[in-house]
């Protein structure tokens, strides 16, 4: 425990020296935070902390092959705004030499949010708004073993934003944002040397191009979003485990000429009961506390997360001050089923 704990306290006071205060302005992107960005670690990792690079890394979908899930998440501010998603997904069998292929669908939405939003046909400055907005995405992810306890997965995605608002000063004043696909993806590999022990490494590079359209006319450019992940997954006890890791983002967004880079720290602890049928977590996902928990029934899990906060070192106050966030995923094991079946 000793080391882990120094190196989350190292990571946490290096993140706070260097981490830069500007959040993006594009709230189609910020919608991402809610959804998208959750479901690419899984409800697991982010009960424990979203780390992502361990247990939720793309490396490991050969581990759940043959099922099939639906997510559903629901994140609300004390000041109304709301954001919602759903999503279905299914592992194949073994396609092969431990192959496996997970494809997943989103949809998200958000309507009459309040925010306030810097766009030339809005006025000076911040200006308070009201909009509405959604996102789409289908990710693929492929992965499978390597030997000698490591293992590789890729990551191909495409997805779609959009938020449209109106000025509460002027309801003449409108803005749009919306997105247009441009080549993403990322990969991913772990390393478990030995059962209690499992290493990972994680990058994410999401391409959009990105227009804004507003009452004095239309801008266009390209949003870069590239994550870096790192992290390490020690057992305990019989049943328990402490995950610790860190991330760095860079951002880059052509329309409001901004860059930022920030890292920040993930750290979770899980610990299993009743030969693995119920799973309690808790965690802390960069600034936000997160804690979790699972029911296994075969040939059917149901895994779900809580999460105060979340994304707070993402989007600052770009949609309010304080949310809670609940997120489940009810899993079946379709291919269990059938030889139970049988």
């Amino acid at each position: 425990m000793k080391p882990i704990r120094f190196i989350s306290l190292f990571i946490i006071n290096y993140s706070l020296l260097i981490i830069n205060s500007s959040f993006a302005q594009s709230p189609e992107f910020s919608l991402r935070e809610f959804a998208s960005g959750q479901i690419k670690k899984g409800v697991r990792s982010i009960g424990m902390g979203g780390d992502g690079a361990t247990w939720g890394n793309y490396s490991l979908v050969w581990r759940d092959t043959a099922t099939a899930l639906i997510d559903a998440g629901v994140s609300s501010y004390t000041n109304n705004n709301s954001f919602s998603f759903t999503a279905v997904g299914v592992t194949t069998p073994n396609l092969g030499h431990g192959l496996a292929i997970y494809a997943i669908a989103l949809s998200q939405f958000t309507t009459n949010s309040a925010t306030s939003l810097k766009s030339p046909g809005l006025g000076s400055g911040s200006v308070p708004v009201h909009g509405d907005g959604s996102n789409q995405g289908v990710f693929i992810k492929a992965a499978m073993p390597l030997g000698k306890g490591f293992s590789t997965g890729v990551l191909l995605s495409y997805e779609r934003s959009q938020f449209n608002a109106i000025s509460d000063k002027d309801a003449a004043n409108h803005v749009s944002y919306h997105t247009n696909w441009r080549p993403s993806g990322g990969f991913g590999i772990t390393w478990q040397p030995v059962k209690r022990i499992m290493l990972g490494a994680r990058g994410l590079f999401n391409h959009d191009w990105e227009t804004r359209t507003d009452n004095k006319g239309t801008s266009e450019g390209l949003y870069l979003a590239h994550e870096y992940r790192l992290g390490i997954s020690v057992g305990l006890w019989e049943g328990a485990l402490v995950d610790a890791g860190g991330n760095i983002r860079y951002r880059s967004n052509q329309i409001s000429h901004t860059k930022q880079t920030d890292i920040e720290p993930n750290i979770g602890f899980e610990q299993n009961l009743w030969h693995r049928h119920v799973a309690f977590r808790l965690g802390l996902d960069e600034s936000s506390p997160t804690g979790g928990i699972s029911i296994r029934i075969r040939p059917i899990i149901l895994d779900v997360a809580y999460v105060h906060n979340l994304g707070a070192a993402r989007l600052g106050t770009l949609f309010g001050t304080t949310s809670n966030s609940i997120i489940a995923t009810f899993i079946l094991d379709y291919d269990g089923l059938v030889k139970k079946k049988s």
